[in-house]
């Protein structure tokens, strides 16, 4: 299987550089350790700590482990063994050079805690998601999404057409780059053993789930609220769990990096906002085989059309940022009127209003709401209504159509 290009590999060696640890960390099959093996460099030991025997050194005398294999370093699944992490930060202490550590963490909520308690200001926190577009098409380097006309003008030339059923077949096989780099790999298999890796391995033995049936209906019922406002109640309800069982869930979904909770807008001019995130799936594929979608056909056709499609192109804005090292700006805005904006990029002090739509002619009434904004305490840049449409077409006075294949 051919190797993808990887943004982050950029700011992986500018951090490798500069920091003594580099921590990457993702879902499971994002492809963390593909992309690091692929920049290790001549005399740096690959360790894997699910190799029994070296995790049972690692949790057992960390000390001579880091005795016995001495940095430069990779070692993957380091939130199997957190004893290791004081060690790490004393030997980074003691040799003072940048690029010591590379190491790997699938699950956020047992590993920051040790991170940030033992190498505060020693490790560069890296943050990968699955393959974004921009990859797919050989165009790794392209940087931060911003709606701005000439920017966009040259993304759309560079990812050519997106039509309907090409972009709901990458959207229902999802982006993990085993299954979205290899079309005959058998979707609906990869992700059964996917989750069921996920139930077992991280959710039951880190996260101290007990009842994985609970847990899998608490899943589904998050995937079917993709792009929606987060009513926790009503999800708990759905799942049939206690709403602080479904709060600390939601936390686990959050931090294994399989969801992400998109904050309202906020500001002092803005007292009339709601407070509640916008829930997304960062895989659409996984959030399609969770509800049960059997064909990108049907997917299409149904009732998740347009929030799995919204879903999409969040998390293909996210990646533009993520991957580039950058925290994503990214706010909803809506109001108690129930007037809302799907996406507000943040960028030098300037609001750039999105909106996502499956429409392939957007007219001025899709425009309309991104031009009458009012009160949000900052300038507003140019925006636009992401969509199928295949050209780049104004709609409003600095607001216009963008392609999804310049994402």
């Amino acid at each position: 299987m051919k190797y993808i290009e990887r943004t982050i590999s950029g700011h992986l060696a500018k951090a490798s550089g500069q920091f003594p640890v580099v921590l990457v960390t993702g879902a499971r099959q994002v492809g963390k350790t593909t992309v690091l093996q692929r920049m290790r460099e001549a005399g740096r030991t690959y360790l894997t700590l699910d190799d029994p025997r070296l995790l049972t050194l690692a949790k057992g005398d960390p000390a001579l482990f880091l005795q016995r294999f001495r940095p430069p370093v990779l070692i993957d699944e380091i939130q199997y063994a957190p004893e290791l992490l004081p060690y790490i930060k004393m030997e980074a202490d003691a040799v003072r050079r940048p690029g010591l550590f590379w190491i790997t963490g699938s699950q956020q909520f047992h590993l920051m805690k040790g991170v940030s308690e033992s190498m505060a200001g020693r490790v560069a926190v890296l943050r990968l998601l699955g393959l974004s577009w921009r990859e797919r098409i050989g165009r790794a380097d392209a940087g931060p999404f911003l709606p701005d006309p000439a920017q966009v003008a040259e993304r759309a030339a560079d990812g050519g057409k997106l039509p309907l059923g090409k972009l709901y077949r990458l959207i229902w096989r999802g982006s993990f780059p085993a299954i979205a780099s290899n079309p005959g790999a058998d979707r609906d298999l990869f992700y059964g053993s996917y989750l069921q890796t996920y139930l077992q391995r991280d959710v039951r033995d880190l996260a101290k789930v007990g009842d994985e049936q609970a847990f899998l209906r608490f899943l589904k019922a998050s995937a079917a609220r993709s792009g929606q406002m987060l009513n926790l109640a009503d999800l708990a309800r759905d799942a049939d769990v206690a709403p602080n069982t479904a709060k600390t869930w939601l936390s686990i979904l959050e931090a294994s990096g399989l969801v992400w909770l998109l904050p309202p807008w906020h500001s002092n001019l803005t007292k009339r906002l709601v407070k509640t995130p916008k829930l997304y799936f960062l895989d659409t594929g996984l959030c399609a085989y969770l509800t049960e979608w059997s064909t990108p056909e049907t997917l299409e056709a149904g009732a998740m059309s347009g929030p799995i499609l919204e879903t999409w192109i969040v998390a293909e804005l996210l990646k533009s940022y993520l991957h580039h090292g950058l925290v994503p700006p990214f706010y909803y805005y809506r109001d108690k009127d129930k007037k809302e904006i799907d996406l507000l990029m943040v960028r030098d002090n300037t609001i750039y209003p999105l909106e996502c739509k499956k429409t392939a002619s957007p007219g001025k009434s899709d425009a309309r709401r991104l031009v009458s904004l009012e009160n949000l305490g900052a300038p507003v840049g140019p925006g636009g209504i992401v969509c199928l449409a295949a050209d780049i077409i104004p709609l409003a006075k600095g607001i216009f159509s963008i392609p999804v294949s310049a994402l």
